[in-house]
Parts: structure tokens; C-alpha cells; sequence
């Protein structure tokens, strides 16, 4: 993370001075960055992504024997 310092000029009032930190905050770009990762995801780890492969493929499986076994109608829909 960009630390931004803005020191007071002797002859600078507190308003001049909040909008020069305000420009500089800007300039440097940390507003931009943190909204960006504000609502990011983690990546989900090895492990999780195999399990949830694997069940995924399960159920597949399951749904193409239903399908067989006429328990669930036959998706003529979808391309595959």
C-alpha cells in the first residue's frame, strides 16, 4: 500500500492543505485500488476445487442413470 504525507506549509490553511492531500490520494491512486479489491474473492484452494469436481462429476453420473432409467425426463435442450 502507497503512503501519502502532506506536511503544512507555514502559510497554508487547513483547507488548502486537505486538498492537496486529496490530489495527492488521487494522483496515487489508493481510492482506485481499494474499491477494486473491496468485494475480490480468495481463491479457493486446491483441495476445495478437487471435492468439488469430483462432486460435481457424481451427480452428473447420477442424472445420466435417472435419465436411463426414465425417472427423469430426457433434456433435449441442452447440446450435449
Amino acid at each position: 500500500m502507497i503512503n501519502v504525507q502532506v506536511e503544512r506549509n507555514s502559510n497554508e490553511n487547513a483547507l488548502t492543505l486537505l486538498r492537496r492531500f486529496n490530489k495527492r490520494v488521487q494522483g496515487a491512486g489508493i481510492v482506485r485500488t481499494v474499491r477494486a479489491n473491496r468485494y475480490k474473492a480468495r481463491n479457493k484452494s486446491i483441495l476445495t476445487r478437487k471435492k468439488r469436481a469430483l462432486s460435481v462429476l457424481e451427480r452428473r453420473l447420477e442424472v445420466q442413470e435417472l435419465i436411463k432409467l426414465g425417472k427423469l425426463p430426457d433434456r433435449m435442450g441442452k447440446s450435449r
